[in-house]
């Protein structure tokens, strides 16, 4: 089967005007020393420039405001937008907004959109998603144990969660909660939308992380539920259905991070050829010396493979549907994790004390990559779910050897081995 990830010179044009303005115009927003309403107005004015290019949310359907890009298209776009942190927020892409979008979109009744989804793609409002919980492994949500009680007309939601991103600074929160505690695993968790100024909903604190608040204080806040009531037209979908929306959601969601940290990996790689070529050590250049040499030719190599596994991904959900996909996205998840960590870790220490400084953004970039071995699913789960879906339908050979696989001489003398077996038993008898 021939993999295709080949576009149209017009789609070419629009990735070349998004390089040159993330570079130019973006980029720079890294060192910008101001007041958070100063910042926003900046921001405001750049989403003003990548709507009128048509780029705005483009993870979205057409119908609402999206162009109805395809997996692969999407890719090659947060590639360009991986390259600096604020980038996503500039073109409409940002998490948890991008994904809350995405599913009010999928499942959200019109009054839903029309409260919720249409503000939010606006930059009217900021959004949560709440799931993960500190009593239970995030690695398997089926033992989510935040509960949904129907009351008359009102959800009652008691739980403690973490790590619910965006949550401080958020006007609403789309938590995952457990509404059908009989059901089988999958079936039993529901998503609800609870807005910020619901009663019983506590957002206590921003957890502290290896990745710091970041601007606006948003952070990985810690959330708990004191009998919050909310309608129960909050409701996203049908009740029990919180698994089957968020593997909408998830599969792309993988894919558009995927295509980040190949950005960000290719940042670091030139980051990492500039420092060789322009610093000495024992009067020669860093270039010149093997070590680098390796880093150099293994990092290229690295961000090669992860980012055609990437592509691979992005066109089978293109042509055959999320669902073919899954091996694929597991693997680009903890593969391109690893790349994006080993990368930015060979320019961190090619720039040595100024890499490990914040007067160049490797140290940060370093933080992130770290975190990418943990969200959207620890890289020990996906690579458990890969090798449990290759081994499926892979069956135990026959006799000692399977012989199909291995040289003729070696199943010739198996079949030697195998006579003298049958000899002596007659003997024996």
């Amino acid at each position: 089967m021939s993999w295709d990830f080949s576009t149209e010179p017009e789609f070419e044009e629009k990735l070349r005007w998004m390089r040159g303005f993330v570079r130019e115009k973006v980029t720079p927003l890294e060192v910008l020393d101001c007041d958070d309403a100063t910042f926003m107005r900046i921001i405001r004015d750049l989403r003003q420039e990548v709507k009128a290019q048509g780029l705005w949310a483009t993870h979205l359907p057409p119908e609402l405001g999206g162009q109805g890009f395809g997996q692969v298209k999407l890719g090659l776009m947060h590639e360009v937008e991986g390259e600096t942190y604020w980038a996503p927020w500039i073109f409409g892409n940002q998490a948890p907004d991008s994904g809350n979008g995405e599913i009010l979109a999928l499942v959200g009744t019109e009054e839903q959109k029309r409260r919720w989804l249409f503000p939010l793609l606006g930059g009217e409002l900021v959004s949560a998603f709440s799931m993960t919980e500190p009593e239970n492994a995030g690695s398997d949500p089926t033992r989510l144990s935040t509960t949904a009680v129907l009351d008359g007309d009102e959800w009652v939601i008691n739980g403690h969660k973490w790590f619910s991103s965006n949550a401080m600074g958020a006007d609403f929160l789309i938590a995952m909660v457990v509404s059908e505690p009989d059901a089988p695993p999958h079936h039993r968790a529901s998503m609800i939308i609870v807005p910020r100024d619901a009663p019983g909903l506590d957002v206590v604190r921003n957890v502290p992380t290896l990745v710091g608040e970041g601007r606006f204080g948003h952070g990985e806040p810690e959330v708990y539920y004191r009998d919050c009531r909310v309608p129960k037209e909050n409701l996203l979908g049908r009740r029990g259905q919180g698994f089957e929306i968020a593997q909408m959601r998830l599969g792309p969601g993988r894919i558009h991070h995927c295509m980040r940290w190949i950005g960000q990996a290719n940042r670091a790689f030139r980051m990492l050829c500039e420092r060789a070529v322009q610093r000495e050590l024992g009067g020669e250049r860093l270039a010149d010396k093997q070590t680098i040499q390796n880093w150099i030719a293994d990092s290229r190599a690295e961000i090669e493979a992860a980012r055609l596994l990437t592509l691979k991904a992005a066109w089978v959900m293109d042509t055959q549907g999320v669902k073919a996909a899954r091996t694929d996205i597991s693997i680009i998840k903890f593969f391109g994790a690893k790349v994006l960590h080993d990368v930015i870790d060979r320019a961190l220490q090619a720039h040595g004390g100024l890499g490990f400084s914040g007067d160049v953004p490797l140290e940060r970039m370093y933080r992130w990559a770290r975190a990418a071995r943990l969200v959207d699913g620890a890289d020990e789960v996906h690579r458990v779910s890969v090798a449990r879906r290759l081994l499926r339908d892979v069956e135990a050979p026959e006799g000692i050897w399977p012989s199909e696989h291995v040289p003729t001489r070696a199943a010739a003398a198996a079949e030697q081995y195998r006579s003298y077996l049958a000899r002596q038993a007659k003997v024996e008898a």
